[in-house]
């Protein structure tokens, strides 16, 4: 009898052994899953580096700040870590020895992360291979070099991204506004920022600046008005292509790294919480025949089929697999041109999206176009394609290079 009740009581601690690894295998896979939606991979990750080993260079108005190294090293990651060090760290601003991180690292959107989503991340961020590497020293200008500083920063603003009433919104909605606001931490980059680096809450997602681009409003009429349906936007996320264009700049490691990556399901809701449960309706550009365009636009219309008809087609019609089309681009219906400037003077690096889809690299123009010659091409893109004004002037032109 003795030896049937020791039998049974050894099978009962190995289910329980069994049931607990299944559930820390459940909570890994679950991190896996949380950790790209808070494309952490993309700031961590230095170009050609290992998964989360950092060094990657992110540029700031105050200097260059490099992703640190969140692998589960215990020198230089953070494999030293408990549970309650990494949500400080991450909802927070702390690392464990107590110093304040520069808010290039997004606790300002990460501070209403779930517990037990910061949990998650951090039982798979554990088994991460260790990479015993240090990520470059951030040099900043003063007094942005002095982390002590950022204790006042942090209690004006580092708590001051919160979630408005969920009162009356679907339940997508509802997911959807974790996803964009607080995993996917969107207005980090689409909101502006004062002087001293801080979102500015009362323009919450009317776009910002980086790194010379404009990150896009993403309120719901202004996407309306660029042509964005739910459908298409959710697609986008998904494939880094729609017919509104394909991602690139800042936003192509998203999409590696982050979107394509996540359940449709979620990604439905992020497209939902953007336009609203009652969309507003996307509206469509009809092409602008050429006797209707302005002189400076038709001029224009050559300098497009010098240097952009080969791929875009000469209507503008793209080729699959490699250059989207100009009729309906969302870039082309920003009334602040600025990012349409930078990609023909600057060109795109080739972008490999899901499956077999690519877009091969388009080549800048800086030393083909004259600024004459480049308002005559823009002008050109934004009435005939974009629903906007042919009306940009050399000077607004020479302006937007500069800048």
């Amino acid at each position: 009898m003795q030896r049937i009740l020791s039998s049974l009581a050894l099978a009962a601690g190995l289910g329980a052994a069994l049931g607990v690894q299944a559930a820390e295998q459940d909570q890994v896979k679950r991190g896996e899953y949380l950790a790209r939606a808070a494309d952490c991979m993309a700031c961590h990750t230095a170009e050609g580096g290992a998964p989360f080993a950092g060094g990657l260079p992110i540029e700031s108005p105050f200097g260059t700040i490099y992703g640190s190294n969140i692998t589960s090293d215990k020198q230089y990651g953070i494999g030293s870590y408990s549970a309650d060090e990494f949500f400080a760290a991450l909802t927070e601003g702390k690392r464990k020895d107590g110093a304040n991180l520069y808010p290039a690292m997004p606790y300002t959107s990460y501070h209403l992360v779930k517990r037990e989503d910061s949990d998650a991340i951090h039982a798979y961020l554990m088994t991460v291979p260790a990479v015993n590497r240090a990520a470059p020293q951030t040099s900043l200008s003063f007094p942005f070099n002095v982390r002590l500083g950022l204790s006042g920063w942090n209690m004006l603003y580092g708590k001051s991204v919160q979630l408005q009433s969920a009162e009356g919104k679907s339940e997508a909605w509802q997911r959807g506004q974790y996803m964009v606001e607080v995993l996917g931490h969107c207005g980090e980059c689409h909101t502006p920022r004062n002087d001293i680096g801080a979102l500015q809450q009362d323009k919450r997602l009317t776009g910002g600046l980086l790194n010379g681009y404009l990150a896009p409003s993403l309120l719901a009429q202004d996407l309306a008005e660029r042509g964005w349906t739910t459908a298409d936007l959710t697609s986008f996320l998904k494939h880094g292509m729609s017919a509104q264009g394909s991602m690139f700049n800042e936003m192509f490691p998203v999409v590696h790294h982050s979107t394509q990556h996540l359940e449709d399901s979620d990604l439905a809701a992020m497209a939902t919480y953007l336009l609203g449960d009652q969309p507003p309706q996307a509206k469509v550009v009809q092409s602008v025949p050429f006797e209707q365009l302005s002189d400076s636009a038709k001029r224009g219309r050559q300098q497009y089929l010098n240097v952009c008809a080969g791929c875009h087609g000469v209507e503008g019609e793209g080729k699959p697999h490699i250059a989207v089309a100009m009729q309906g681009n969302t870039t082309l219906r920003l009334a602040d041109s600025r990012n349409l400037a930078k990609v023909v003077l600057e060109g795109i690096r080739e972008q490999q999206f899901t499956g077999f889809e690519r877009m091969q690299p388009m080549p800048g123009f800086a030393d083909k176009l004259g600024d004459q010659e480049l308002a005559d091409l823009i002008n050109y893109l934004r009435q005939a394609w974009g629903g906007l004004p042919g009306d940009l002037g050399v000077q607004q032109v020479a302006q937007l290079k500069s800048e």
